[in-house]
């Protein structure tokens, strides 16, 4: 992390601090621990697409008002120039894609290698986080940052295969559940850029993000299980995606703040323990049995990202 990075922000903010950053970070923790609980509950009868576009209804319904406070707050906000409002336009509409696709992949994972697996195998953003940082931003890794990098695929991989190492046990479920950190990655870089360059607000960038999202995920159940549309208002109506839908709702906006204080990848790397909480409450909750080489796993992933982020903040200060 760049120390001049750390210091950007956009024009309609105020000045980054990174104690805010961090303790906005913690909340994302908390949040992001409850989320793979909230979605193991969802009714089996629901399909994962239903609750996909469910949940991210309602987070439009919560973004809704906030987003027109802030609006009725901010009357006087200087006119954005014609091609910046193009530049977030085509922003939005790539990132609510991505953001409704991994909604919907994130609901797939979590019901298919379950959420003590799905949560950890979430961890791997940071990795993708780091590569689109090193691509974009030119920033350089070095060796040892290369080897945490190394040390934490492989201890993916060794939960991937269930503790066995064998290719053979590798589920592909768990290759299905990497996607979505690896579209959280691209999408939350895009708006990093975004909230650093543009007037755009965290709120804003929210309430945009979630409605577009919901509209992908309607074309494709428009295109893909037209039938399924009449079932529809039931699922939305579910207290189970109403709760998902807040949980999520508030986990962005923090989220969005938080990255406008300090970088993604360090915001990411506090947020790491997350996994630990999911395992907790999947146990007393949902009853599951949590393995050894789950927390030996999980164990090594935070290791090596709170490694890769004092390499990153060494870096920084010696820059």
């Amino acid at each position: 992390m760049s120390d001049s990075e750390s210091r950007s922000h956009s024009p309609a903010a105020g000045a980054p601090s990174v104690k805010i950053g961090v303790a906005l970070s913690l909340l994302c923790l908390l949040l992001l621990g409850v989320m793979p609980i909230i979605v193991s509950s969802r009714p089996a009868e629901m399909t994962a697409l239903s609750f996909a576009i469910a949940l991210s209804l309602w987070q439009t319904a919560f973004a809704a008002p906030v987003y027109a406070l802030e609006r009725r707050r901010r009357p006087s906000r200087a006119r954005v120039p014609q091609a910046m409002r193009r530049r977030i336009a085509l922003i939005a509409l790539l990132t609510g894609a991505l953001f409704g696709l991994s909604t919907y992949l994130y609901v797939v994972a979590v019901g298919t290698v379950g959420p003590a697996n799905a949560a950890i195998a979430l961890q791997a953003y940071p990795l993708f986080a780091i590569l689109w940082e090193s691509v974009f931003l030119g920033r350089r890794k070095s060796a040892l940052e290369l080897s945490l990098t190394l040390i934490l695929l492989g201890a993916l991989y060794y939960l991937g295969t269930g503790g066995t190492f064998r290719l053979s046990g590798l589920s592909a479920s768990f290759l299905l559940a990497l996607a979505v950190p690896l579209l959280w990655s691209v999408a939350h870089v895009l708006i990093k850029v975004e909230l650093s360059e543009t007037p755009i607000t965290p709120v804003e960038v929210t309430f945009f993000r979630v409605t577009l999202s919901s509209l992908f995920l309607l074309a494709v159940m428009a295109a893909t299980a037209p039938a399924a549309l009449a079932a529809l208002p039931s699922a939305v109506l579910h207290p189970i995606a109403a709760l998902m839908g807040l949980v999520y709702y508030l986990e962005l906006v923090v989220w969005f703040y938080a990255v406008r204080h300090i970088d993604v990848s360090l915001a990411s790397s506090i947020t790491t323990p997350w996994p630990a909480l999911t395992m907790a409450l999947a146990a007393l909750l949902l009853g599951e049995t949590i393995e050894p080489y789950q927390i030996a796993a999980l164990v090594i992933v935070v290791l090596c990202i709170y490694g890769l982020t004092l390499a990153s903040l060494r870096k920084a200060a010696s820059a």
